[in-house]
């Protein structure tokens, strides 16, 4: 069984709750660039695959996720508990699941 999100990092500086004596700044280009990280966490062995980008996570995301999970070799069902994201349900998804065993 894997539990799947995504979250998505943006580059850039913010300031947060951690103060110093001299402030630091890092440049950040303009406009929000963000570092994407799709991730399936394995409940049972407690490991991590994950599928990054700096584009966009979108249905060719969880579809190259979906393929590095089956590429493990895992015996017995393989579940995926999903979010509501539309780019996780749609038949494109389930075309490249069903193959591959899962559900």
């Amino acid at each position: 069984m894997f539990f799947v999100a995504a979250a998505h990092f943006v580059f850039g500086t913010f300031l947060c709750g951690r103060w110093s004596f001299t402030r630091l700044f890092v440049r950040a280009v303009s406009g929000r660039p963000r570092f994407h990280v799709l991730g399936a966490w394995n409940a049972v062995t407690r490991t991590l695959v994950a599928v990054t980008n700096t584009t966009v996570v979108n249905t060719e995301t969880i579809c190259e996720l979906l393929r590095k999970i089956a590429a493990r070799g895992l015996t017995g069902p393989i579940t995926l508990v999903l979010d509501n994201a539309r780019y996780q349900r749609n038949a494109v998804v389930i075309g490249v699941a069903a193959p591959r065993g899962i559900t």
